[in-house]
């Protein structure tokens, strides 16, 4: 008799609608000629053809394809990664520039065999995408960088629109889904960030179907928020190969809706939560979001006064 986890079917609400369209096709052929790599494709995400296809958007991810951790979810490779190419940050500016994008994602596989995790190059990144595209909005999705925090201020000093950092799961479960990566660090991490930088929104994403219960949920929010956390993303953990760790359970749309409310009720000021959604997911929104969640706030503390 077969266990239930390895009969554990799709929901129909998790088929995904291919789209190759000229736009797609497009991007990738511009991926390639420039030598760049994306999360969307290294990561598998099931966003991808809406991104590409529709919404021209794309999470770029630096510092090679090659990560030195072995997290139990993630589909990008693990091995010995390649040597700094400090061309890479002018490349990605160009290609933000050509594909014109208004929101810009920049994430990197985690760089353990760097003193500084990979900082340096991220923050020039940032850099030089505004210097060739003023007008775009960056976030930045790094590792916890080992807890380094000479090496996040680095990153800070660079401005990014968005610190993104992501907790991943629930506190009893991280030994299980992340390598070399602490619940407490993430926490610590974000929280540093917004006192290095008060004014900069900090985003974090939790996958759900790997076996953690509502309350854990809900308490990882409140570790979130007392960390002050702006934005959190909820979506469902899809299994990319058989050598990682499976699906315990895939969740209804009313349940994310429902954790969606839970979420806000804590304090977010901006939720995505679904079945596909992942951390870059519509975070061209986000950043509209919160500014409009700064604004209202900062004219209710004025009429306050």
């Amino acid at each position: 008799m077969k266990k239930q986890e390895d009969v554990l079917r799709k929901p129909e609400w998790l088929k995904i609608k291919l789209n190759t369209n000229e736009s797609y096709t497009g991007l990738k052929k511009l991926m390639r000629a420039e030598n760049l790599h994306t999360v969307c494709e290294e990561a598998r995400c099931p966003n991808i053809h809406e991104c590409w296809g529709t919404r021209r958007t794309a999470t770029f991810m630096i510092l090679g394809d090659v990560c030195t951790r072995a997290c139990r979810f993630c589909a990008v490779k693990t091995g010995l990664p390649s040597e700094l190419d400090w061309q890479e940050p002018e490349r990605v500016a160009e290609s933000v520039q050509k594909m014109n994008l208004k929101h810009v994602v920049v994430t990197m596989v985690a760089r353990d065999d760097l003193k500084d995790g990979g900082a340096a190059i991220m923050a020039e990144t940032v850099r030089a995408i505004r210097r060739k595209n003023p007008f775009t909005t960056v976030e930045v999705l790094p590792s916890d960088l080992q807890g380094r925090y000479e090496s996040l201020r680095t990153l800070m000093d660079a401005r990014p629109d968005i610190l993104n950092h992501n907790i991943e799961t629930v506190r009893r479960l991280t030994r299980r889904v992340r390598a070399r990566a602490t619940y407490d660090r993430s926490l610590e991490f974000l929280r540093r960030a917004k006192e290095m930088q008060p004014d900069i929104p900090t985003k974090s994403s939790i996958m759900v179907g790997l076996g953690e219960t509502k309350e854990e949920l809900a308490e990882a929010m409140d570790d979130l928020r007392a960390n002050k956390v702006d934005i959190l993303t909820i979506g469902q953990y899809l299994q990319p190969t058989k050598k990682h760790m499976k699906v315990v359970k895939y969740y209804h749309p009313d349940e994310f809706a429902e954790l969606k409310k839970i979420a806000l009720a804590k304090g977010f000021s901006h939720c995505e939560s679904g079945p596909l959604v992942r951390s870059s997911y519509h975070a061209d929104e986000q950043v509209n979001a919160v500014a409009k969640a700064k604004h209202i706030l900062g004219n209710v503390e004025t009429q306050e006064v």
